[in-house]
């Protein structure tokens, strides 16, 4: 069984993670749009078009047919929505895209209809808005208040994130959050609505934690793991906790179930006086997938098992044996095992 990893980046250790999983029985290849010091990892390697160009898909196709692709990840949002658009082209000819329904990538990827599912489905989230002046009118009212957290709509790797203080920060860093939009390659999801590619959002005193939720290929919830963040860098979890924790773990549950999405979730969420206010959802692998998988979560395996069509044991392979506090792969302290 050979596997494509798209959009790789610099996440070798996914690499390393799907070949411990297929066990010798296949190669792992990546792909991303420009070089990377990842591909002297991967069995092989290509340099594929950007994901909005008209040949990405079918360049990927060909690929998949020339090196008997059986199963593609994506670890990149940009290039979700267009696989999610296009796994018929490679199921048609026995390739099972790993990534969820195009409205369900269309939630996660969008702040704004991220946002909206979370407040329709009563999950606690902030308050979030697109319009400017509404916001101002609400600051003035008092209906909320500064510190206003600002980032582009269809965002990642915290391009564009910023804090205001008070309205003329605000007003500021408004249009410099929407310029570093714009001088990225977050310009191209936003094409969809320029006039409304910037959210805000209150800003949540609790601690923050990540989940990943795990749900089946058929987009049944299975399991989740809670981590407390200690450590961020360019928007991704450096030091974090494995936690056991029933609030964060059911409402997980919840969130799985309703969105039913396919393999991993990765959440961020605040934790509030007990609360749990869910800030975003990406669709896919997180950067705090390695803290799950150290303590003892295998999802690459489950995959690859629930495509061969055979039986996961959710208990054993889907279930954080270990309380850990780590630094990514490197374990510094086993609190619980």
């Amino acid at each position: 069984m050979n596997i494509l990893i798209t959009s790789v980046g610099r996440r070798g250790y996914m690499i390393e993670y799907l070949r411990s999983a297929l066990g010798g029985d296949g190669e792992v290849h990546v792909s991303n749009s420009q070089y990377t010091y990842v591909f002297e990892h991967a069995d092989k390697a290509v340099i594929t078009p950007l994901c909005f160009d008209n040949e990405y898909i079918p360049f990927l196709k060909q690929y998949c047919m020339d090196n008997d692709i059986n199963i593609i990840i994506s670890l990149f949002d940009v290039d979700l929505p267009i696989l999610s658009k296009n796994k018929s082209v490679f199921e048609d000819i026995g390739i099972r895209v790993i990534v969820s329904d195009y409205d369900v990538i269309q939630i996660c990827n969008d702040k704004w209809e991220t946002y909206r599912f979370l407040s329709e489905n009563n999950f606690y989230t902030p308050k979030t808005y697109i319009e400017l002046d509404v916001l101002l009118s609400d600051l003035k009212n008092n209906e909320i208040s500064y510190p206003i957290v600002i980032k582009p709509r269809w965002g990642m790797g915290s391009i564009g994130v910023f804090f205001a203080d008070n309205e003329e920060e605000l007003r500021v860093l408004y249009k410099k959050a929407k310029k570093a939009m714009i001088n990225s390659y977050l310009k191209y999801e936003s094409k969809a609505d320029m006039e409304h590619s910037i959210v805000m959002q209150e800003m949540l005193p609790g601690q923050e934690y990540g989940m990943d939720v795990i749900n089946d290929l058929d987009g049944n919830f299975v399991s989740a793991v809670i981590r407390r963040k200690i450590a961020m860098r360019a928007g991704e979890t450096d030091i974090a906790q494995i936690e056991k924790n029933s609030i964060l773990s059911s409402e997980a549950a919840r969130l799985g179930k309703i969105l039913g999405h396919i393999a991993n979730l990765d959440c961020d969420v605040f934790l509030v006086n007990n609360t749990p206010y869910i800030l975003e959802m990406n669709a896919r692998f997180g950067g705090g997938y390695p803290f799950s998988h150290i303590a003892g979560v295998n999802l690459p395996m489950a995959i690859i098992k629930w495509v061969k069509g055979e039986n996961v044991d959710a208990k054993a392979m889907l279930t954080a044996t270990n309380s850990i506090k780590a630094y990514k792969n490197i374990t510094l302290e086993i609190i619980d095992n």
